[in-house]
């Protein structure tokens, strides 16, 4: 017997991937026209997403504090897909730190690239690095705030893993307050059958640059880890 659950899960894959389908269409069509007509359609795949969450799945996506004025690196917690789809719509305009891996994928990583995503090489030395700093200094000068997911890759809900060394790193290298942004989007979202249960994003206190790095790893591991939920 197919549960309610199951069948909100696959009315959402069938609508959000194939409304997906047309925005790509879309987003190609205005990357001829302007970069900001492109960034538009982009954004405006995340909030068809964000609709396809709240309705489909019957998910409500709750917003606790704002991205504060001034450039900033916001460290996000990142439990599922969610998170990364849902950052056009959570923040303006936003620069993701991504794995390079990804930009390899057909289409999507030239779409990637010309949105703004700065890829992230861990074992590319150096250069590799000065050239991703300089990618993220462009962002800022822009006016483009930076998102990085500094757990470096999904975590299973009700984990809270040590930050990736590259965030110390570019913590120290940018020179930028730190947003924490903690998430809780693993219960509803990181499952084939999804759950009609709230998904919070909440937004602690910066955390200035200039700290010994101990000190800031530790406030933003804290930060991000507040909502806390229980393991499934």
């Amino acid at each position: 017997m197919v549960t309610v659950a199951a069948a909100r899960s696959l009315l959402f894959y069938a609508v959000f991937y194939l409304g997906s389908a047309g925005y790509t269409s879309a987003a190609l069509l205005a990357r001829l026209r302007s970069d900001d007509a492109f960034r538009r359609v982009v954004r405006g795949w995340s909030l068809f997403h964000r609709w396809c969450v709240r309705v489909l799945i019957g998910s409500p996506i709750r917003v606790e504090g704002a991205p504060p004025p001034g450039p900033a690196l916001f460290a996000v917690k990142h439990e599922s897909f969610f998170e990364a789809i849902d950052a056009p719509a959570l923040f303006d305009t936003p620069s993701v730190f991504a794995k390079q891996e990804l930009f390899g994928i057909p289409l999507w990583g030239r779409a990637a690239r010309a949105y703004g995503l700065i890829p992230v090489a861990r074992d590319g030395g150096a250069r590799t690095l000065m050239t991703m700093l300089r990618e993220a200094r462009a962002m800022v000068a822009a006016g483009r705030p930076l998102v990085l997911l500094p757990e470096g890759t999904r975590v299973p809900v009700g984990t809270a893993p040590p930050l990736q060394s590259g965030f110390a790193g570019l913590y120290k290298a940018l020179g930028l307050p730190v947003v924490p942004v903690a998430v809780d989007s693993g219960r509803a979202y990181h499952r084939w059958i999804k759950r009609p249960v709230p998904i919070t994003y909440r937004f602690g206190a910066p955390v200035p640059p200039g700290l010994p790095r101990e000190e800031a790893e530790a406030r933003v591991h804290a930060a991000i880890n507040m909502l806390a939920p229980a393991a499934l």
